[in-house]
């Protein structure tokens, strides 16, 4: 069993306990080594607040008065597992009475077991805890389907694609290698056969796909995560330039404890700003993102990124000057 499971069984074996328990039959119990199971005693003592005491050589026991009132609390997940559990539960509520609905009710159950044991048996209310997405675009499920089967079997894949940011229509023929969930939306890592290279692809906008029986070509994971993880955000390659931003003292007390990119490096300033450098290849996304901060974030370098903010900001106060 993992710690979770070993902890529990500790806790409740403790609990239940009328006379002190041999340490000998606890590791028996719980499946583990003498130094396992001590350091799960000190990690239910120190940092659960379990009111343990050793009993004689060899055994334990919770203090009789203080028994009663210890439980565990009612939530130690960290707030990653927290967000995956009922990210997962809420995505299994989504799928309504499709043909998943019957084949994931375990999973949905045995989420909401993970969750009552959690809050010491109880029902978990599940409701007080919300995971809201932002941001989702509408797709054709038909397409998705497509994409995701063509990355799963390994075959290359032929669609119409019309770019949002163009509004132009182009016939792709690609190697899909990953499908990618990025801020609430997917997107299609490939190589383009025509282009010979790695492009970006929103699912949402991927038309009239279909399957080819040629095996898809495969690339080796470290050009992918150079080329697709390299640079700021999902439409990445390999990075232009390092973009400095200052975002004022106010901003700072969110921006600072933001996860920009993997590579960023940030620090404040004397008079209380942050300063955040991070690489970025699309400009345009890394400034979508810069410019929700509105007056509270001034981009520094480099040059032409700082034009084109200031351009994006001209135009944006033409259309008021009307």
């Amino acid at each position: 069993m993992d710690r979770y499971e070993r902890i529990l069984a500790l806790h409740r074996s403790l609990k239940t306990a009328r006379y002190p328990v041999p340490i000998r039959r606890l590791m028996e119990e719980l499946a583990c080594s003498r130094a396992t199971l001590y350091r799960d005693i000190a990690f239910l003592r120190d940092a659960l607040g379990a009111p343990i005491e050793s009993e004689g050589e060899g055994s334990i026991r919770y203090d009789e008065k203080e028994a009663e009132r210890f439980e565990l609390p009612g939530l130690w997940l960290n707030s990653d597992e927290l967000h995956a559990l009922l990210a997962a539960h809420q995505l299994l509520d989504r799928t309504g009475q499709g043909v998943l609905s019957s084949a994931l009710a375990p999973l949905k159950g045995r989420i909401e077991t993970l969750l009552a044991q959690q809050a010491g048996g109880k029902r978990w209310p599940v409701e007080r805890v919300r995971v809201i997405a932002s941001g989702v675009r509408r797709r054709d499920e038909l397409a998705f389907r497509l994409v995701a089967s063509a990355v799963l079997d390994r075959r290359q894949l032929e669609f119409d694609y019309l770019a949002r940011s163009t509004n132009e229509r182009t016939h792709r023929k690609v190697s899909p290698q990953r499908l990618t969930h990025y801020k609430d939306n997917w997107y299609l890592d490939a190589w383009d056969h025509e282009r010979e290279a790695l492009r970006s692809f929103s699912v949402d906008r991927v038309q009239h796909a279909r399957i080819l029986d040629a095996a898809a070509r495969d690339l080796p994971d470290e050009e992918l995560n150079q080329h697709l993880a390299s640079s700021y955000g999902i439409f990445s390659g390999a990075p232009k330039g390092t973009a400095t931003i200052v975002f004022s003292a106010k901003a700072a007390r969110w921006v600072a404890d933001e996860h920009w990119h993997s590579k960023q490096e940030g620090r404040f300033l004397p008079d209380g700003r942050y300063e955040l450098r991070l690489p970025y290849s699309n400009a345009k996304e890394l400034l979508m993102d810069v410019l929700r901060y509105g007056a509270d974030a001034e981009v520094v370098e480099p040059a032409a990124l700082r034009a084109q903010a200031r351009t994006m900001l001209q135009l944006a106060l033409s259309a008021y000057e009307r």
